[in-house]
């Protein structure tokens, strides 16, 4: 059951600026916040609630970390930002510390999420061409159907929903889409030699280990 969320005359206020000047890419629940703390988030009249949501996993330390806030102003107030036109004297400091915690050889730094995804796509192909052998242009990435990994044209190009889809074409080649949790679907488009990966938001041992059968990292 999905309860009829009846917005104040102030959260209106808000709703309507944002509905006139915003572009309309996105479909927010009509509650407009104005602090959180923790696991709390408080909107304009005052109404408290969880934070279940926790920015799809960026704020899973709680809004307003006390730590966090201290090291961002102190950095803040001593140097703002560098391009990667420059060195930081702290960018391998904490390139050391996060490879060693992980585990990896390499780490690249992203903004978002959607950056994240077409790193990731990059190192694919790239991996399949130079490693792998694949032919020039020939090389192939398998995604899950009903899938969501951002927005730009490159990602929905292998999205199944409509809405994400309608008015943006042509799309980027290059993508089998497969049933998610179809093992054996999996198992056949592996065949293709073109495969240099497959990408999922969730892995199974099975499907690890068929990727690992096919030589895919």
């Amino acid at each position: 059951m999905i309860m009829e969320h009846i917005s104040s005359a102030k959260s209106l206020y808000y709703l309507e600026k944002e509905n006139i000047s915003g572009a309309h890419n996105y479909h927010p629940l009509p509650v407009v916040l104005t602090k959180g703390a923790g696991v709390y988030v408080w909107d304009v009249d005052g109404k408290k609630y969880y934070d279940f949501l926790s920015g799809y996993s960026a704020l899973n330390q709680g809004h307003c970390h006390p730590k966090i806030i201290a090291a961002f102003i102190e950095q803040a107030q001593k140097l703002t930002l560098t391009s990667r036109a420059f060195h930081s004297d702290l960018l391998g400091e904490y390139a050391e510390f996060i490879t060693q915690y992980f585990g990896y050889d390499k780490v690249l730094p992203m903004n978002s999420g959607a950056e994240a995804v077409e790193t990731a796509l990059k190192l694919a192909r790239r991996w399949g061409y130079e490693v792998k052998g694949v032919g020039e242009n020939k090389a192939k990435i398998i995604v899950c159907e009903n899938n969501f990994h951002g927005r730009t044209i490159n990602i929905i190009s292998f999205s199944t929903d409509p809405d994400a889809k309608h008015g943006f074409g042509p799309f980027t080649p290059g993508y089998e889409i497969i049933p998610y949790n179809d093992i054996h679907a999996l198992q056949t488009v592996l065949e293709d030699k073109n495969v240099v990966a497959f990408f999922s938001g969730t892995y199974t041992r099975r499907s690890r280990s068929s990727c690992t059968g096919q030589r895919l990292p």
